[in-house]
């Protein structure tokens, strides 16, 4: 069932994304707006686009969302990876994506501080400064 929920969603995702799209909703709404003086611009005409609309927007909601969700995801496990196979990257910050945004706030503050407070310590792009960071992980 996953499976083939997301291969519909990204499909759907990847058509909704393209320009013809657009044309074609642009061309509904004109073809809606032109039917307008046929039906005497009555209420129902009115429901036609309003639900049609809704509905559409309501359901393009979870499929971004489900793209997003897989995106996210999938970048977190590539950086995941990234950090435990470069010999000096510190492996303390796999995973923190799971932790509070405050202690992502915090621990993002503290490495900005560093650099600024330290800016001669990032001339060389090999080397990193441990001792701030290192402090933030071992309090969460």
């Amino acid at each position: 069932m996953d499976r083939l929920f997301t291969q519909i969603a990204g499909r759907i995702a990847a058509f909704a994304g393209r320009p013809i799209a657009f044309i074609l909703a642009l061309s509904l709404i004109i073809v809606w707006g032109v039917s307008g003086p046929v039906f005497d611009y009555s209420d129902t005409w009115q429901l036609v686009v309003n639900t049609a609309t809704t509905i559409v927007t309501f359901l393009m909601v979870f499929l971004i969302q489900n793209s997003q969700n897989r995106d996210g995801a999938a970048m977190q496990a590539k950086l995941d990876e990234l950090l435990r196979s470069v010999d000096r990257a510190r492996e303390e910050f796999i995973a923190i994506e799971h932790l509070t945004d405050k202690q992502i706030e915090d621990i993002r503050a503290a490495l900005e501080k560093d650099c600024e407070l330290h800016p001669d310590r990032f001339s060389d792009k090999g080397r990193t400064v441990h001792g701030s960071v290192d402090l933030l992980l071992k309090r969460y």
